[in-house]
């Protein structure tokens, strides 16, 4: 696997060219790319080193005006060097570590059949909503907004996975994977504790790789934190570098949309 071409890849079709989304807003000021609205988001930017003090210190003010938090967020082989010494003194906080995994859906298949008594359906109606709601909610340990996740099932790129055991819900996950991008990401995944160590998490993954091959799509991406990794690189994904979200607001707590995989 060519780490740097698909890293580079993956920043010109993903990050510097992000989707639309129902609820927010990107748009372009001065280098940066903003997304405002139901979150607000930084993953894409270009400016030089001698501007980033200034840049910083702007988008700090930008987003303290609008009275929400935000969160920028950082890969490793990012430019311009020192910007997370800058994300600090601006006033950001640093989240968790995350790891960036990779996956070629074109160099191999992934398999992992559920366990015996589990089945991984996909979303498709509102009953089967209100069961990724409960098992986000227990997988997470905190609560989930049906209203913010039903307004993202009008998101062609976007589909909704519950994991059941005995038909009650105990794991949540979801597939971003916009058409025509060769890039589908894993997002969301996690499993009730008392289910976790028993395979659920990776059937999950399984079932979204199924879907995101038979849609055309070439890689899987994962920002996986240390509970999922080991289980990820088992499955082959392999790690490219790492991650990590500056949070302008230090009670920040993630958004529905961006949540991490937890296996």
């Amino acid at each position: 696997m060519d780490g740097a071409s698909i890293l580079a890849r993956y920043d010109a079709e993903v990050r510097a060219d992000p989707p639309a989304v129902a609820g927010v807003t990107r748009a372009w000021t001065d280098g940066v790319l903003r997304t405002t609205g139901a979150y607000n988001f930084i993953t894409w930017w270009q400016f030089p080193s001698a501007a980033a003090a200034a840049i910083v210190a702007r988008e700090a003010a930008f987003f303290r005006g609008l009275g929400g938090e935000v969160e920028w967020k950082v890969y490793s082989h990012d430019r311009p060097p020192g910007l997370e010494t800058l994300l600090s003194e601006a006033g950001f906080i640093a989240d968790e570590a995350e790891t960036f995994l990779v996956f070629d859906l074109e160099e191999s298949s992934l398999e992992a059949d559920p366990p015996s008594g589990i089945d991984i359906r996909q979303v498709t109606d509102a009953a089967g909503l209100a069961d990724h709601v409960s098992a986000a909610s227990s997988a997470f340990a905190e609560y989930w907004s049906r209203a913010d996740i039903a307004a993202s099932l009008e998101d062609p790129a976007l589909r909704l996975y519950v994991a059941y055991a005995d038909g009650t819900p105990i794991g949540a996950s979801r597939l971003e994977a916009q058409p025509g991008c060769a890039f589908a990401g894993l997002w969301g995944g996690g499993v009730a504790p008392a289910w976790r160590g028993r395979g659920v998490y990776r059937a999950m993954v399984a079932a979204r790789a199924k879907l995101a091959a038979r849609s055309g799509h070439r890689f899987l991406t994962v920002d996986a934190r240390e509970t999922s990794r080991p289980i990820l690189e088992r499955l082959g994904f392999t790690p490219l570098g790492t991650i990590r979200g500056w949070i302008l607001n230090k009670h920040h707590s993630g958004d529905g949309r961006q949540g991490r995989e937890t296996g």
